[in-house]
């Protein structure tokens, strides 16, 4: 693989990552509510979700959810509803956590709920193992050694996928201090918002015939 196949890899990588979706929205709200440090998790959540998914399609898991409707629909039905649960949880939000920018370190047990939540958003959605299924062989030499291929591409799209999230994180922290307790309530209703919209979208997507 050479140098230019990884910079044409990251360029691309960047633009799909930086596109507001669950993980960037969450890492939004991650920000404004409790502040970098404890949105951290959150990161780390996302990141370690890049490994699984571009392991499962190296594993051809992405081939079986384009190839089978029943699986294929099993993982849709649950990403949706968990972005559905998420949703709705921001919609019912009172912006009381805003002050937990100016707490301490979180607890173990917040810290494993913000991972989990980044985590299971990632990997409960379909379109990301087909989005990498279509994405990945483009930049994969066959006849190279292909495991070492797909872990330096995993390594160097997790490393993006981390300076984004870290961006968005700190976007909300901004805002949240020019906004404060109300605008940290609009912030988490507008995305809560936009979390059942994409449930939604998820709901009715539908794999390209074979």
């Amino acid at each position: 693989m050479t140098s230019v196949t990884l910079i044409a890899f990251a360029a691309v990588a960047f633009i799909g990552i930086a596109t507001p979706g669950p993980t960037v929205l969450l890492a939004l709200t991650n920000g404004s509510r409790y502040g970098i440090r404890r949105a951290l998790p959150g990161m780390v959540g996302a990141v370690l979700s890049d490994f699984v998914l571009i392991g499962a399609v190296a594993l051809g898991l992405g081939a079986l959810l384009a190839a089978s409707e029943f699986w294929f629909s099993v993982v849709k039905w649950l990403g949706a509803a968990y972005l559905a649960f998420l949703g709705v949880q921001m919609l019912r939000s009172t912006g009381s956590l805003g002050k937990a920018l100016d707490d301490g370190r979180p607890s173990v047990g917040a810290a494993r709920t913000i991972f989990a939540k980044s985590l299971l958003v990632a990997v409960t959605n379909p379109k990301g193992y087909l989005f990498f299924s279509a994405f990945l062989p483009q930049f994969i030499d066959p006849a190279a050694p292909q495991a070492k291929q797909y872990l330096l591409l995993a390594l160097v799209f997790a490393a993006i996928d981390f300076v984004v999230m870290f961006g968005y994180a700190a976007l909300g922290t901004q805002a949240v201090r020019v906004l404060k307790t109300s605008g940290a309530v609009w912030l988490d209703r507008v995305c809560g918002g936009a979390l059942l919209a994409l449930a939604g979208s998820l709901a009715f997507y539908r794999r390209a015939a074979s």
